[in-house]
């Protein structure tokens, strides 16, 4: 939920799709201790939890008709297996246990181009491979992440 705080922080509202039962309660508990903290409250009043897979969330989107159309779409799906000995830092080994790499990354993908945002921002690890292949318009690089921009019209 990091990137999902940092984005409400800049002013956008935030609909997040956690399809775990065990990563969503995490989320939701830090969510709600969040809302009561003055200095948060008003960050995280922006942001929405919803359990769910959200290949399945962005489907029914595109068939809803009074459904909204997103400006971004922000697919953060686990990061593949490393390939290096050495282990990923601590807060991120339970997520790691918990949740696998993404087996459906061609279904994630064109269920986010199907909801036709302007953008589709896609987390990867630094040196990692494009999601299902596809290379993006541009990325953006940090030392150990990778932002993937798909521009649409």
């Amino acid at each position: 939920g990091e990137d999902s705080l940092l984005l409400a922080a800049a002013g956008f509202t935030v609909i997040m799709y956690e399809r775990d039962p065990v990563i969503a309660s995490l989320l939701r508990d830090t969510l709600i201790r969040a809302a009561v903290d003055p200095r948060l409250s008003g960050i995280v009043c922006r942001m929405e939890m919803r359990e769910e897979d959200s290949i399945e969330a962005m489907n029914r989107m595109k068939t809803e008709t009074d459904s909204f159309r997103p400006d971004v779409v922000l697919l953060d799906p686990m990061f593949p297996e490393r390939q290096k000995s050495g282990l990923v830092k601590k807060k991120f080994q339970l997520l790691h246990y918990l949740e696998r790499p993404c087996a459906d990354e061609e279904e994630l993908l064109q269920a986010a181009l199907e909801v036709r945002p302007r953008r589709i921002v896609i987390k990867r690890p630094a040196k990692g491979p494009y999601l299902a292949g596809v290379k993006p318009s541009y990325s953006l690089r940090g030392k150990t992440v990778r932002y993937d921009c798909v521009a649409l019209s």
